[in-house]
């Protein structure tokens, strides 16, 4: 009895762990995000500021991908939640997957050093903003549907 309590702690308190580290990753991407937003006037003359919140912004968006929607989906698979995961990957993660292009395709046009043109860089910033706000509250769905769903069936297997 000890070793399932156990291995339900690993299972799915991993999972809980995952989703609270990257909810701070989430946390610090918005505070980068907030200090880039609050001088627009110098977000193209801030290239040290901007590369780092392309940094996070990149790091964000991979451990999402790479990472907690791998357990989600996992755990709802081991939970036979087919409603979960029908919602999750016909309405969720289509829309997630938009997101994410356009993320990356920003952090391709700073890399390139293309975003002199403060106007056509605030423009596209405002924009990621209003996308991430989206794909925050997706993924606040997904975690919703696809983790807390199953809390209290994951207590009773431990």
């Amino acid at each position: 009895m000890l070793e399932s309590c156990q291995n339900a702690q690993e299972r799915w308190g991993g999972v809980h762990k995952l989703i609270d580290r990257w909810l701070q990753e989430r946390q610090t991407l918005v505070e980068a995000f907030d200090v880039l937003v609050e001088t627009p006037e110098a977000l193209a003359g801030n290239r040290k500021k901007l590369k780092e919140f392309c940094g996070v912004l990149v790091d964000y968006v991979s451990a999402g991908h790479f990472e907690v929607y791998e357990q989600l989906i996992a755990e709802a698979n081991a939970f036979d939640d087919k409603r979960g995961l029908e919602l999750a990957e016909d309405t969720l993660f289509p829309r997630i997957e938009a997101i994410t292009q356009f993320a990356l395709a920003f952090n391709d046009h700073c890399d390139k050093g293309d975003c002199s043109c403060a106007t056509t860089l605030t423009t596209k910033f405002k924009e990621l903003g209003s996308h991430l706000h989206e794909r925050f509250e997706l993924e606040d769905c997904l975690i919703e549907v696809l983790h807390n769903a199953h809390k209290e069936d994951a207590a009773v297997q431990a």
